[in-house]
């Protein structure tokens, strides 16, 4: 069929490169160009992904993200630079990426996606890359594209290693076929927590773009049914082939699932909580504005902080003392049952996981800070250093 796309002389300029391979030419450039992708995330993921479906000149590009751009991120966000920091990320990503091509449409979505937003944000848009960073929002983007029959080209990074897929109910698994229950609370940690080898999200991000531009333009042979994993530190790529789970809660003939749900009480997100209260776990939390407080007041506080060795390198509160969360239990003779402990690591889930292994060995005077010590150099004192 004989497409009727009209492109301008710069636009046949520009796309040359892939005018040129016959297995584009104008025809898969006009796909290309009718196509419309939504970004969830513009972090790490999302920088590569964004940046590269833009310079291909796919149409129209939708992204998702409510957060802002801190220092840690341009490690490896590459959308961003020095002056774009404290400006929301969304701002910043149209800016740069229509500096990159100013013949597409970049639509911005500066919302947090959930239950309620996901379905109508989805809607509109051929084909869904999920960049996200936890397990609620993957679970949620999949099983809106399985509602909606959307394709699903999933992406994600911890440490040195990456995965990348095509989840598409239409032709194959989705996402809950390959994890069809997500970890428990806090086993996995983010990156904020463990870290990221700053090029890596560059390598999956671009493979992410990759098959997102092959299934606009109907060629190569499609990653529904497999799962790449990227090994960094050995430079090896493995393949693993998936199938459809025949009980899937949401895919399968069986499905029970017809309806988005609460995927942060599914994955077990701790909530928020306030003075006096305890997290799901049973577990008593303080904030960052209150430990300043008791502090203030010399109030016999110990502060246990439970991140390893290289982090309280690089920053730790005067008078802590340090015992790693995977030496905890080890060493739980050398701490005082009678005492007020606090117990702190960078963002508040390894401390979450080791307040409430204290609770099960007798100590009932320990609390959580929330928010770790990000937030206290947020909110107390900035000379602290994030990382």
């Amino acid at each position: 069929m004989k497409d009727e796309t009209i492109f301008s002389k710069e636009e046949i300029e520009r796309y040359s490169r892939h005018l040129i391979l016959p297995e584009i030419g104008m025809e898969g450039q006009s796909a290309l160009k009718q196509g419309s992708v939504l970004c969830v995330g513009a972090g790490g993921l999302g920088a590569p992904l964004s940046m590269y479906l833009t310079a291909a000149g796919v149409g129209r590009l939708g992204m998702v993200d409510f957060d802002v751009v801190d220092h840690s991120n341009l490690q490896r966000q590459i959308t961003f630079s020095v002056n774009d920091v404290g400006r929301p990320k969304l701002e910043a990503a149209k800016e740069r990426l229509s500096g990159i091509n100013p013949n597409i449409s970049i639509e911005t979505h500066e919302v947090r996606i959930n239950a309620q937003n996901a379905l109508d944000l989805i809607s509109d848009y051929d084909i869904i890359a999920d960049g996200s960073d936890n397990f609620a929002t993957r679970y949620l983007v999949n099983d809106a594209c399985v509602l909606s029959g959307k394709p699903n080209v999933y992406a994600s990074i911890f440490r040195f290693e990456g995965q990348v897929s095509v989840f598409d109910a239409k032709q194959g698994p989705c996402y809950r076929c390959l994890y069809p229950e997500p970890p428990p609370p806090g086993l996995v940690p983010s990156c904020a927590e463990s870290g990221v080898l700053g090029v890596l999200p560059g390598i999956i991000g671009s493979l992410q773009a990759l098959e997102v531009i092959k299934i606009l333009l109907g060629k190569g042979e499609s990653m529904v049914g497999r799962l790449l994993v990227f090994d960094a530190l050995n430079m090896i790529f493995r393949e693993f082939r998936q199938r459809k789970d025949p009980d899937c809660v949401i895919c399968s003939d069986k499905a029970t699932l017809n309806e988005l749900i609460d995927y942060e009480e599914f994955c077990g997100v701790p909530v928020q909580t306030t003075q006096g209260r305890t997290d799901r776990d049973g577990v008593p939390t303080i904030n960052v504005e209150e430990l300043k407080q008791e502090l203030d007041a010399k109030n016999d506080i110990f502060i246990l902080d439970v991140r390893e060795h290289h982090e309280w390198d690089i920053v730790h509160f005067e008078g802590a003392t340090l015992i790693p969360l995977g030496q905890l239990s080890q060493e739980v003779h050398r701490l005082d049952l009678e005492r007020n402990i606090v117990v702190h690591c960078k963002s508040g889930a390894r401390s979450a996981r080791a307040a409430k292994l204290l609770q099960g060995e007798g100590f009932e005077k320990v609390r959580n800070l929330e928010g770790g010590i990000l937030a206290w150099s947020s909110r107390i004192d900035p000379t602290f250093p994030k990382y």
